[in-house]
């Protein structure tokens, strides 16, 4: 209708003509603000969802001041023209304004203080770190800094392993090892071989091998006249060389997996100082067969200081056959330690721990420790089955142990496709069916699945994408139990103690050379879940600790949300 029904001496139109005026044109205009309004109240909800409170309401005040300068009262009859050109720009400043603000969290360019701080300290450049924080559920990440470029994670490569172990093969999932008499038991001798068949079982340790031979015993065996034959088949034989990795072959973290794996392949040296008689006791647990000790410690009573180095201990391993050799002092500062190295080969360890423990059950073993099968006449005699694989994924992932780890890898490869299972084999395996579960990650590589690689690769975008699918999953419980609670257990134990994230984040950590990560979840002062993936690659990672943990501990805070 005429502007405002005006009449036509004001506006040169009849009386209920409908020609627009200026009324007419602002009333238009005001209809446009309110449906333009009603669209980006939507969108802030959507950026408040992601972002956080902050800035979803800074948007909002942001947009009710751009509303109030913008929309006119009344018409101005002598506004000149240039300034109500200038007007919408300028009472746009206050929205535009905080939607800067909120682009670094929504986009991942900034990131908080602490972390920048602790970076800048530690030498470490923001170009070698991937970042990605989310809210459990929520559509997309609230700060992502870096997160799609393939990183090292480390021993956090782990939990991807456990992951498609717990739902591919189900919590209860349990090993075996079984023991044949491949000849005829009779008065207790058995005219033949014992036959131990391994299927990957990552935690045969000496107490649980000790069980499977105290069984035997009960079973009425006690003098095997033939060898005892190891059946290690069901992974590939591929030639693993333990000091490949950092030229460490003795270091517990480098034994390699096998289809019969007992106690680790590792030895437990226990020094003991003994005051009364000014002396240092050295014992081998297991004492294997095969496995000299030679022990001229000093007693001192010096401070402990470098106890390893000054025992200048020595180790010699080949085969079946190794020596300790422990030649230095040691103070009585030091109290009981204990000192673990890897030694022999798998066939020697296993032969050497089963001949001591048999003849202390009161057994003999007449021939040979060999490699080799059951024939189709042997019985099975015994079976030794291990614990959960949820007991097993907590193991693995709060104390970051590697050959468990590649124990699962390869075990995930046999039960898909049958042994004898292959690292390449595993990691094509776990690839595809992450694939299928709808987590597609191009860019991963896995050599062991333990972490303990320089090769392996992740992005944080698709690590924290798992963590979010896994906290959907049924197995979620299992999964991150496994994790190290801050302050309280696992590789996380001595970390953020008396800080507001102790006992309120599950994280798994991951450390090598040039390499720090840390991924898991942390639950907020405002009692929200997020899923925190941090990852450092750089030479200056081994200062990197507190920027991780300043990490964790700013979501943990609920800070800037």
């Amino acid at each position: 209708m005429c502007a405002g029904m005006m009449v036509m001496r004001l506006s040169g139109c009849r009386r209920g003509a409908k020609v627009p005026g200026a009324r007419a044109r602002q009333a238009e205009r005001y209809t446009n603000i309110v449906r333009r309004t009603a669209q980006l109240s939507a969108a802030i909800e959507i950026v408040r969802t992601a972002t956080g409170t902050i800035c979803g309401a800074g948007l909002k005040w942001g947009m009710r001041l751009f509303l109030f300068v913008r929309t006119p009262t009344r018409p101005r009859r002598f506004e000149h023209s240039r300034s109500r050109a200038r007007r919408p720009a300028a009472a746009a400043l206050p929205l535009l304004l905080a939607a800067a603000l909120c682009a670094p969290l929504a986009q991942g360019a900034a990131l908080p203080q602490p972390v920048a701080n602790a970076l800048r300290d530690a030498g470490i450049p923001q170009d070698s770190v991937a970042i990605v924080i989310q809210e459990v559920g929520a559509a997309k990440p609230a700060l992502a800094l870096r997160a799609e470029v393939a990183m090292n994670p480390a021993s956090v490569m782990k939990l991807v392993t456990s992951f498609v172990a717990l739902e591919w093969l189900g919590p209860g999932f349990t090993w075996k090892t079984e023991a044949y008499l491949d000849g005829d038991l009779k008065d207790g001798t058995l005219a033949g071989n014992l036959v131990l068949k391994g299927y990957g079982d990552p935690k045969i340790t000496l107490e649980n091998f000790w069980l499977l031979l105290r069984e035997l015993r009960q079973k009425g065996l006690r003098d095997i006249a033939g060898d005892l034959v190891l059946d290690r088949s069901y992974f590939a034989a591929n030639g693993y060389d333990p000091g490949r990795f950092d030229e460490q072959p003795l270091r517990a973290y480098n034994v390699g997996p096998d289809a019969l794996l007992v106690n680790f392949k590792t030895v437990r040296f226990i020094l003991a100082p003994d005051a009364e008689n000014r002396r240092v006791a050295v014992r081998a647990e297991p004492p294997l067969a095969g496995l000299t000790v030679r022990n001229t410690l000093k007693f001192a009573n010096a401070e402990c200081g470098d106890w390893k180095g000054n025992a200048r201990a020595a180790f010699a391993s080949s085969g079946d056959k190794a020596e300790a050799t422990f030649a230095g002092g040691y103070s009585l500062t030091c109290g009981e330690q204990n000192w673990y190295v890897s030694l022999m080969n798998h066939p020697g360890y296993v032969g050497g721990a089963f001949r001591q423990l048999w003849q202390e059950a009161g057994g003999t073993l007449a021939g040979q420790v060999k490699d080799g099968s059951a024939t189709p006449a042997a019985r099975l005699f015994a079976t030794l089955t291990s614990p959960q694989l949820a007991e097993i994924v907590r193991d693995i992932n709060k104390f970051s142990n590697n050959v468990m780890a590649r124990q699962l890898f390869l075990t995930i490869d046999a039960q898909a496709n049958g042994a004898p299972a292959t690292p390449a084999r595993a990691a094509g395996t776990i690839r595809d069916w992450l694939k299928r579960r709808g987590l597609a990650f191009p860019e991963l590589v896995m050599e062991n699945g333990a972490g303990l690689s320089r090769i392996e690769r992740i992005s944080a975008e698709h690590l924290n994408q798992l963590l979010q699918s896994a906290f959907a999953s049924p197995i979620m419980p299992e999964f991150v139990s496994s994790f190290s609670l801050t302050a309280v257990d696992g590789t996380m134990k001595k970390r953020l103690l008396g800080t507001g994230a102790a006992g309120q984040a599950h994280i798994k950590t991951g450390t090598l050379d040039g390499v720090r990560a840390a991924a898991g979840y942390v639950l907020d002062a405002n009692g929200r879940r997020w899923t925190v993936v941090g990852m450092i690659n750089h030479p200056n990672a081994v200062n990197a600790q507190p920027a991780l943990d300043a990490l964790v501990q700013w979501v943990a805070n609920a800070a800037g949300r």
